[in-house]
């Protein structure tokens, strides 16, 4: 397994996993709250590959995808972060394979945001999701993160959702 900077030759893969992804939840196998068409599509991950800020998991092949950076999404502002600092990390649209479900890979590209944020001094991390993504909400929990508020809002153009907020601090 390997985890590295995404570019143009991945974003195709990107693409299947986030239609995979779509379909799963269409047919009601999963529930992460994104619409085709709305979010994520194509363009999210060809924006963020020229910025420089997608990674890719692959595993014989591209397995999962997340974009790393510093940019706080605007329901960040006024929320009640415990650590207030600019030193922030953020995890956005991260994504596993439906086929790839269930074998770690969640877990070792949040163990990578988490090595990459300590590599760039940003020891405050944040991310967020969906209310309804119970599994993005079980293994963040796992992983250390405390949900601290659930904001109303509508997020990367789909309407009514309730955005968790969740962050870990690593110290420093």
């Amino acid at each position: 397994m390997n985890i590295r900077e995404a570019n143009l030759t991945d974003l195709d893969s990107i693409e299947e996993i986030y239609d995979d992804i779509h379909l799963s939840e269409e047919n009601g196998c999963q529930t992460i709250g994104w619409i085709r068409g709305v979010y994520p599509t194509r363009k999210t991950a060809e924006e963020s590959i020229l910025r420089g800020d997608m990674f890719v998991l692959e595993d014989g092949k591209v397995l999962g995808a997340g974009i790393i950076n510093r940019t706080q999404v605007d329901v960040y502002f006024g929320a009640p972060w415990e650590h207030d600092t600019d030193l922030v990390c953020v995890l956005h649209t991260l994504v596993i394979s439906p086929g790839a479900s269930g074998r770690g890979y969640g877990r070792a590209f949040v163990e990578f945001y988490e090595w990459w944020a300590k590599e760039h001094n940003l020891p405050e991390l944040r991310i967020d999701t969906n209310a309804r993504n119970t599994t993005a909400r079980t293994m963040y929990r796992k992983l250390g993160y405390k949900e601290i508020g659930i904001i109303p809002t509508t997020f990367n153009g789909i309407p009514g959702v309730d955005l968790v907020l969740l962050e870990k601090n690593l110290g420093g």
